[in-house]
């Protein structure tokens, strides 16, 4: 079997200087918690080489995971330089999307605050705001990138053309691009996202890369689920691949992801050190072209020809 190759070295994140570990760690179930529960998972990730941790500064509620997160770091300071932080504004309850200059401006200060950093290192949008020029996006990113408090920066959930719009603006390349996407929702694979990450040496981080907790139903419970008899297939034929290299499903759905020449890094937001600890076994999956094709032909549940 000639296998696809999946490197464990650090990705480039876009055209920057930051390299990020194959897989990252999103922490939008991570608030909720004591510092010590949380540093146990933060420290499990650091252990096996995991140095992304994504944010949002909704996640929790009023931005508690980014304070937990910072909270952690005030115990072990020495971790932030084994990180990279990304995190996310845009988001507004009750508006709900506001990506304006002086919001923009003003969710860099609080996300810096709560996490205790003096620069946050991937700044995102986290959904588009119809109602913002991107222009003025592009705007109070310059400013915040000017003044030192970001890094790089990042879309999530934007379409091809938004992302093209915002990208005329900046000087300097966007380096992230975070769709939903996974060996369940492959619409990234079919609507130029990835092919855009790859025309611009874009990196794609994949958010819900085990769909939402779909893939952890067994195959007889995932046939009481919409779309039930597709999604039990797919189950079932992650599973033999599975049996076959020796790994948990999730470790193939996420070997699936990376295998895909963009250079896809998935974001898992599982919150049992174990479990992280356990995702970097999809590293050693050896699938071949037929295995993917299979997935693929799976999920959506009809044949490629």
């Amino acid at each position: 079997m000639d296998a696809i190759p999946i490197s464990p070295a650090l990705r480039p994140l876009g055209q920057t200087s930051l390299r990020a570990f194959p897989i990252a760690y999103g922490c939008w179930r991570f608030a909720g918690t004591d510092v010590r529960t949380a540093r146990a998972k933060v420290e499990a990730a650091v252990e096996v080489g995991i140095n992304l941790f994504d944010h949002a500064d909704i996640y929790g509620g009023h931005g508690a995971a980014e304070e937990l997160f910072g909270h952690v770091l005030a115990e072990v300071p020495h971790l932030r330089d084994a990180m990279l932080i990304a995190t996310k504004c845009g988001i507004v309850p009750g508006v709900p999307y506001d990506s304006s200059r002086t919001h923009i401006l003003r969710a860099a200060e609080d996300s810096l605050r709560r996490l205790r950093v003096d620069v946050i290192d991937l700044y995102q949008i986290h959904r588009a705001d119809l109602l913002a020029h991107p222009q003025e996006v592009a705007s109070a990113f310059m400013q915040l990138r000017n003044e030192g408090k970001i890094r790089e920066v990042g879309v999530s959930n934007f379409t091809v053309s938004q992302f093209d719009a915002l990208q005329s603006f900046l000087p300097f390349p966007i380096a992230t691009h975070q769709p939903e996407l996974s060996v369940w929702w492959l619409e990234p694979l079919r609507n130029g996202l990835l092919d855009q990450c790859m025309r611009l040496r874009v990196t794609p981080l994949a958010w819900s890369p085990l769909a939402g907790g779909h893939l952890g139903l067994s195959a007889d419970a995932a046939r009481d689920k919409t779309h039930g008899d597709r999604l039990a297939a797919l189950i079932e034929c992650l599973d033999r691949l599975a049996a076959r290299e020796g790994v948990a499903r999730s470790a193939i759905a996420l070997a699936f992801l990376h295998a895909h020449p963009a250079g896809v890094v998935p974001i898992i937001g599982t919150q049992r050190p174990e479990r992280i600890r356990d995702s970097i076994a999809a590293l050693r999956v050896q699938l071949s072209r037929t295995d993917w094709y299979e997935i693929v032909a799976a999920s959506q549940g009809k044949r490629l020809l």
